[in-house]
């Protein structure tokens, strides 16, 4: 799926400004499904409204600027749901905590400890937004996602914390590191 395909998926459930689907698909909740820059759905859009999958108007505003609302076609909800039918690509995952766990054996104890137990917060503050999401009675479909998506951050909660001690006894004791950086 790509950032068109994202943006339909977000009209799909109704009309929207260019700031809610950019909102919607960086930081809320279809930030999960597609990896989505700031500087490709304006594009995405534009493509979009050429293509005659999404139409847009402008709605004035008191006291600020104009806003441009967009709406998905027919044809662009066929499309989006014709998309659907096509093999999925594997999912991507990167993570700069992983690459900076590769190398927790040049670091100082207390910088990897410091990092995982923000890594443990960040997972926290993932899953409670999921449980959040969970008591505004979504639909049964995106109830599934919301489960699967706890159950997946759940588990990686619980790994990083049962093997937490073990990656910071591979740092360098600080006292090593100070004298390494002198």
């Amino acid at each position: 799926m790509n950032v068109r395909a994202l943006c339909l998926a977000i009209l799909h459930d109704g009309e929207t400004t260019g700031y809610q689907i950019r909102k919607l698909s960086t930081e809320g909740e279809f930030a999960y499904f597609v990896d989505a820059s700031y500087g490709s759905i304006y594009p995405a859009l534009a493509r979009l409204e050429i293509d005659g999958l999404v139409v847009s108007r402008v709605e004035q505003q008191e006291g600020r600027p104009a806003k441009k609302v967009y709406s998905i076609t027919q044809l662009g909800r066929d499309t989006f749901h014709q998309s659907l039918f096509n093999k999925l690509d594997d999912d991507s995952f990167r993570s700069e905590f992983l690459l900076f766990a590769r190398f927790a054996p040049q670091l100082p104890a207390s910088l990897v400890e410091t990092r995982l137990n923000e890594k443990l917060a960040r997972l926290d503050a993932e899953i409670d937004q999921l449980a959040k999401a969970k008591t505004e009675k979504p639909a049964k479909a995106d109830q599934w996602v919301i489960d699967y998506g706890t159950a997946c951050l759940t588990t990686a909660r619980n790994e990083l914390s049962a093997r937490m001690k073990t990656l910071i006894e591979l740092a360098m004791p600080d006292e090593a590191s100070a004298k390494a950086a002198e």
